[in-house]
């Protein structure tokens, strides 16, 4: 059975050197972890700043 993704699923594209790349494959390799569960790791490890609007910014 396939899996299907919630609508709240977006995609991220990025563009990295290749080195960075294969470091971070190197490290799923040794971690036992995709790619994206790193990256989503990472980014839940992020400290928030308060802001004056709750949009987001606009990169």
């Amino acid at each position: 059975m396939a899996r299907t993704k919630p609508k709240s699923d977006k995609v991220l594209t990025i563009r990295l050197p290749e080195k960075d790349l294969l470091r971070l494959e190197a490290y799923c390799m040794v971690d036992g972890k995709t790619k994206t569960e790193v990256i989503r790791q990472f980014i839940h490890g992020l400290p928030v700043k308060e802001s004056t609007t709750t949009e987001p910014m606009g990169y």
